[in-house]
């Protein structure tokens, strides 16, 4: 009993070392085909602004639309010469959320168009946001909240933040719905975010254990097609908050991601290097220039002159040494031996660049 003990002992202990896989839920993973967001889009005038509006001199347009707006309210201004600073020009975006009923409220974003320079303590007055199709399905109005500020003085200015965008909270009301019936569809599609035709199939075969009928099929690496099975005690609605619980485990490529602007290097887990020599070096020479005063003697007649005084130095880093790389290791491995070999970002990019073009490294590299 003892010995068994023990072993049941290690065996859970062998277990727990083990590394979970990263699974996900199926809501987590896919959307819904025709279940999105809608963009809107708007131009408007922001009021209220203590002197950081836009200039009318500059912004023809601001000095137009305050004009239009004042002669809708019965106030006629054609002839006057405006010179307010109070008021800005700005283009008001905003998504639509899926099945937005009409009534309800949603979040818009304000952005100065012309040259004010904050948008802080003013008020977006009423402003319509149309869609691609021209028609209006959202009005905008209230005060605009912005994340940062502006001060400045005769002699310094401090900005933080962008004070020429804003946003208003629940600032836009829904005017018109987006028709879509979902619950009367017999079938769908589910469109995976990172298209994979290894995930797509795990998804089909995880529902279709769900279901005891063949009702998901993987028709392509971003697609999978789901049937309302015969006899279904519900809708498609019914059908998909049954499925999107399921977790399954999704697939990744081998891939290495670089963004060379900014140095950022991202490996994927399942990348391997075939058997490789890596050796890095760079040859740096540097220039110094470091002129002398030449003072001639008192009471001669020399004049004062400078002397170049020149210093060049070379460096080839000939200390460093080559590596190797063996076949088949790991993402922490790989990252060790490369990190090892005392080289930055800038200078692995180019190596893991190199080690693709030997034919060494197994996955594909992005370049962002």
């Amino acid at each position: 009993m003892t010995v068994l003990r023990a072993v049941l002992v290690l065996l859970f202990a062998a277990l727990s070392l083990t590394p979970a896989a990263a699974t996900s839920r199926i809501k987590d993973i896919v959307d819904i085909e025709g279940v999105r967001d809608n963009q809107l889009i708007g131009y408007g005038l922001v009021v209220g602004l203590s002197g950081t509006g836009d200039s009318l001199d500059n912004s023809p347009f601001t000095l137009q639309s305050l004009q239009a707006m004042l002669e809708q309210l019965g106030v006629n201004t054609r002839d006057v010469d405006m010179r307010t600073q109070n008021v800005a020009a700005v283009m008001v975006t905003a998504d639509l959320p899926p099945f937005s009923a009409q009534g309800t409220r949603i979040d818009v974003s304000v952005s100065a168009l012309g040259d004010a320079s904050s948008l802080q303590g003013g008020t977006l007055l009423v402003t319509p946001l149309i869609a691609a199709d021209g028609e209006v399905y959202v009005i905008a109005q209230g005060p605009v909240a912005i994340g940062g500020f502006s001060a400045e003085g005769q002699a310094a200015t401090i900005t933080r933040a962008v004070p020429t965008s804003g946003r208003i909270a629940n600032g836009g009301l829904v005017e018109r719905e987006v028709a879509f019936s979902l619950e009367e569809l017999t079938s769908l599609r589910l469109s995976l975010r990172n298209p994979d035709l290894t995930t797509a199939r795990r998804i089909a075969l995880a529902i279709n254990e769900l279901m005891a009928v063949p009702v998901a099929d993987a028709t392509s690496p971003a697609t999978v097609q789901l049937d309302l099975p015969a006899g279904f005690n519900g809708t498609i609605v019914d059908l998909l908050t049954d499925i999107e619980q399921l977790v399954v485990e999704p697939d990744l490529p081998a891939r290495v991601v670089i963004n060379e602007s900014t140095g950022i290097i991202v490996i994927g887990e399942d990348v391997r290097v075939s058997t490789v020599a890596v050796a890095q070096g760079n040859l740096t020479v540097t220039v110094t220039e470091q002129p002398q005063v030449s003072q001639p003697l008192p009471l001669s007649n020399g004049v004062t002159t400078t002397e170049p005084n020149t210093q060049v130095g070379v460096e080839d880093q000939s200390f460093r040494q080559m590596a190797v790389v063996q076949q088949g290791v790991t993402l922490q491995q790989l990252v060790d031996g490369l990190n090892a070999l005392g080289i930055g970002p800038r200078d692995l990019i180019s190596i893991l660049q190199a080690i693709k073009v030997a034919g060494a490294l197994q996955a594909e590299i992005v370049v962002m």
